[in-house]
């Protein structure tokens, strides 16, 4: 059987109309929403109240999954300390929970009926926990995309600094020997909207 594609995306400022084309135009069938909490104080349009029954009316179907929600927090004794931004390195943490896995699993089966797009709020991956979460696709052999157009999709890439094992996705700090190569992978960390696009998934 043929492993599924699971799509991301963003929804950013857009008008709802321009969202759904863009989901439609890569034949989206489920818009899994991995916000923790469904509402925009400043985009309404993508409140799960109205959101819903607009993907309703495309004919698509729309799934809140705050089993995949941000807003988590790092552990003091976590193992994820190449993160060094606290909200990254929370959600890591996160990821190696029970929790974590089985709303993920739930996702994957979603996927293998029908074409899958996680959204969140940010506009760009690597300032969004929704990245993480295709790290953890990756490990599991599904192949995540991120939607950047009505023609184009990006594959995303592992984080540099994880670690696989298995199905297990850590980001240990690096040996001394690593962390000159690390620091040169490490942009998407040190953006000043990072620690914001987690928190406000």
């Amino acid at each position: 059987m043929t492993r599924p594609i699971i799509f991301t995306i963003g929804h950013s400022t857009r008008p709802i109309d321009v969202f759904i084309r863009l989901l439609k135009a890569h034949g989206v069938q489920r818009a899994v929403d991995v916000r923790t909490i469904p509402r925009s104080r400043h985009n309404p349009q993508f409140n799960r109240v109205q959101l819903s029954p607009a993907l309703h009316r495309a004919r698509m179907h729309y799934t809140h999954m705050a089993g995949l929600g941000g807003l988590r927090h790092a552990r003091a004794d976590s193992v994820n300390t190449a993160w060094r931004n606290a909200s990254f390195r929370g959600y890591a943490d996160y990821m190696q929970t029970p929790e974590f896995a089985d709303s993920l699993a739930r996702c994957i089966d979603f996927a293998k009926q029908e074409r899958v797009a996680l959204m969140c709020a940010e506009s760009v991956p690597w300032r969004c926990h929704r990245s993480l979460i295709a790290d953890a696709l990756l490990a599991r052999g599904i192949e995540a995309r991120e939607i950047t157009s009505g023609i184009r999709t990006r594959p995303h890439e592992l984080t540099p600094w994880a670690r696989v094992k298995g199905t297990q996705v850590t980001y240990p700090a690096a040996p001394r020997g690593e962390r000159g190569q690390r620091k040169r992978h490490r942009s998407r960390d040190v953006q000043s909207g990072a620690e914001e696009g987690v928190r406000n998934a």
